[in-house]
C-alpha cells in the first residue's frame, strides 16, 4: 500500500495532472505493435513518453512515483474520465487526443506564465503539448475530410467522447485558473478544427449532452479497472524487484 499523501491544494493539483498524464501515456502505449502505420507507431510512442515524463515530475513531487503509479487503488486516482477511455479504433484515439491535448496546451500555457510551483514543468511541457495538439489536429483533418468511411468513423468518435469533456473545466484545487475562460478558448479551438475537418460539432454545454464525469473524485468508468490491473500487474506480482 502507498503511504498516505498529505492533502493540500498543491498535492491535489499535482495528483490530478500527474494521473491524467500517466493514464493517457499508458493508453497510448497500448498502440505499440498495433498502430496503422510505422510512422504512427513512433509518433504515439513519443507522445506517450512525453506524458510519462510529465507524470513522473508531478507524482514525484507528491511522494514515491512508483508507489503512486503501481500501488494505489482505483478510487485513489484523480485523472479525468476522458483519458481512461479505451483506444477504440484509431479515430477514437485521435478524438481523445484532440480534446485532451487542446486542454493541456491551454492549461500549461496559463501555468507557464504564472509563479506557481507548476510553472517550470508547464514551461517545458507546453512545447511538447503543442506537438501533441498539432498531431491530433492533422489526423482529425485527414480522417474527417478523407473517405466516406474515415469521415463516418471520425464523426462517431467525436460524438462518443464529447460527453467526457465537460469534466476538464471543473475547478481543481491548487490551480489558479479561470476555468470558464479556458472552456471558451477550448471550445473555439476544437470547433474550428472540427469544422475544417467537415465534421459536425457535437452539442455544447447548454444541452444535456455535455456531462461532466467524476474522475477527479475517484469515480471511474468500467474500463479503467481493467487497464489499471494490467498496468500494475508486474509491480504487484514482484514487490521490491529491481532490474
Amino acid at each position: 500500500m502507498t503511504q498516505p499523501v498529505q492533502q493540500t491544494p498543491a498535492t491535489a493539483a499535482a495528483l490530478a495532472l500527474g494521473d491524467d498524464a500517466l493514464v493517457l501515456s499508458h493508453r497510448l502505449g497500448e498502440w505499440a505493435g498495433h498502430a496503422p502505420v510505422l510512422e504512427e507507431e513512433v509518433a504515439l510512442a513519443n507522445i506517450a513518453l512525453d506524458l510519462l515524463g510529465q507524470a513522473r515530475v508531478l507524482l514525484s513531487s507528491v511522494g514515491d512515483e512508483d508507489e503512486l503509479a503501481y500501488l494505489r487503488e482505483e478510487r485513489a486516482f484523480r485523472n479525468l474520465q476522458l483519458v481512461e477511455q479505451p483506444n477504440g479504433d484509431f479515430a477514437h484515439t485521435i478524438a481523445r487526443q484532440l480534446y485532451f491535448s487542446t486542454y493541456q496546451q491551454l492549461l500549461y500555457g496559463h501555468l507557464a506564465g504564472g509563479d506557481s510551483e507548476f510553472a517550470p514543468l508547464a514551461a517545458k511541457a507546453v512545447k511538447e503539448v503543442a506537438y501533441h495538439q498539432d498531431h491530433a489536429r492533422q489526423w482529425t483533418l485527414r480522417l474527417g475530410d478523407g473517405t466516406e468511411e474515415s469521415h463516418a468513423r471520425m464523426q462517431r468518435a467525436v460524438d462518443a467522447l464529447w460527453r467526457f469533456t465537460g469534466e476538464m473545466f471543473l475547478p481543481v484545487a491548487g490551480l489558479d485558473v479561470n476555468w470558464q475562460e479556458m472552456q471558451l478558448s477550448w471550445s473555439a479551438t476544437v470547433t474550428a478544427v472540427l469544422r475544417e475537418a467537415t465534421l459536425t460539432v457535437p452539442e455544447g454545454p447548454t444541452t444535456g449532452a455535455w456531462r461532466a464525469g467524476a474522475g477527479r473524485q475517484g469515480l471511474h468508468t468500467e474500463s479503467f479497472g481493467r487497464m489499471l490491473a494490467e498496468m500494475q500487474h508486474l509491480h504487484r506480482s514482484h514487490p521490491g524487484a529491481s532490474w
